[in-house]
């Protein structure tokens, strides 16, 4: 090794004076979380969760898919991923709605809701990942939210230990503090039921202007992470209330209109190794009736350009669009597989055919390979690597 002409104290210096920038940095980005993301997330009204929900749901897809899958002209490898999905695993990620979707019934009739529906859920589980949307933390509605969160807990805790992949859901934000005082509400709940700290976590719904530009005109995003302490696992876009939140005419609110992409785009950005996941909203264009066919391939391309900018979940709201979401998740992961699978292939043996990847494409190959195999678009021996290989290019450990 060479003598550079620089002494000891200016490395000594560096270190001293980066030190808490370091140790900043190594704190609020973490990387990518380990484990699975849900492709999606289902929301169903409190009022109409059952023991049955998930099979039902699944059965009622699986019917009309059946029913209408030729007309789509999908792969015959991908139709038959999305019936076995159907059969198997109709929902990954359910969310019991006490929001928009339970509206205001009366105090009494929504803690008799609360009560039932963790006691439901206590016995049903059914999906890798489960959660109620609770009302906002405005002043009209903060009591209220609160109230049914500590008896859906009583009803589910009475019966048995907290799901795995639980997590709540926090809407309409429209002050930092509101998320502040969530992760302080959550961490109360955890002691009064005896739950391990850390053990509650929730999602940030980002559906105002305020949670993404601050009365201050500074970027809202970064401070909502910071605000939940550890506690924010997600952020889901709100494509309705966010667009009648600016002005947007109903006829023109859209998963893919510009004011939603720059939103997006914003929350992708702030998020970016924070270990905070991203969510993209709903279309409300339902494929019912004779719209099935028309809405379907709204939804299948919808699905495929949210994946292509980096949003690898999403908000269904009917059985219908189950086998689009599938479909297009399958087919956007199974074509992009071999690819994938050859570069990280050529990055691990440093081949250096054809492209030269850079330890962050590496990677992002990674990842690409492991949503593709945890989602069932990929299995696990079409892989030459084995899940840890995969999951320590992932995170950069090898």
């Amino acid at each position: 090794m060479g003598n550079g002409r620089l002494t000891e104290d200016v490395y000594t210096a560096a270190d001293a004076r980066l030190a808490e920038a370091d140790a900043r940095v190594t704190a609020k980005y973490p990387g990518e979380p380990p484990g699975r993301q849900p492709v999606h997330t289902v929301y169903v009204p409190a009022s109409r969760y059952k023991t049955r929900l998930v099979a039902d749901w699944g059965k009622q897809a699986l019917r009309v898919f059946g029913e209408h899958a030729d007309q789509l002209g999908l792969d015959a490898d991908i139709a038959d991923r999305v019936r076995t999905k159907l059969l198997t695993e109709p929902i990954e990620d359910l969310r019991i709605d006490f929001e928009d979707g339970l509206g205001r019934p009366g105090d009494d009739e929504e803690d008799a809701i609360a009560l039932a529906a963790g006691r439901t859920l206590a016995v049903t589980g059914g999906t890798p990942f489960v959660g109620i949307r609770f009302k906002s933390f405005e002043a009209a509605t903060r009591r209220r939210g609160i109230r049914t969160l500590d008896l859906f807990l009583a009803g589910l805790l009475e019966s048995g230990p907290l799901p795995e992949g639980f997590v709540v859901t926090l809407p309409k934000v429209t002050a930092v503090e509101q998320v502040e005082v969530a992760a302080d509400v959550l961490e109360r709940l955890e002691s009064a039921y005896g739950l391990p700290e850390g053990a509650l976590r929730f999602e940030v719904q980002i559906e105002t202007a305020q949670s993404i530009v601050d009365i201050d005109g500074t970027v809202a995003v970064p401070r909502i992470i910071e605000a939940a302490r550890g506690r924010c696992s997600g952020l889901h876009y709100g494509t309705y209330d966010y667009s009648a939140g600016l002005g947007i005419s109903a006829e023109h609110q859209s998963m893919e209109h510009p004011a939603a992409d720059f939103a997006k785009q914003l929350m992708q950005v702030s998020a970016a190794g924070t270990g905070v996941r991203l969510s993209d909203g709903s279309t409300n264009k339902l494929p019912v009736g004779d719209a099935i066919l028309p809405a379907w391939r709204e939804h299948l391309r919808l699905v495929r350009r949210s994946l292509e900018r980096g949003f690898y979940q999403g908000w269904d709201l009917h059985p219908h669009q189950l086998p689009t979401r599938f479909a297009a998740t399958y087919a956007f992961f199974r074509e992009g597989f071999p690819a994938a699978l050859g570069r990280l292939r050529d990055y691990a043996d440093q081949t250096g055919r054809g492209v030269l990847d850079e330890p962050a494409t590496a990677q992002a190959l990674a990842s690409f390979l492991l949503r593709g195999l945890d989602c069932g678009a990929v299995d696990a021996g079409e892989l030459s690597f084995s899940r840890a290989e995969l999951d320590g290019y992932a995170r950069r450990t090898v």
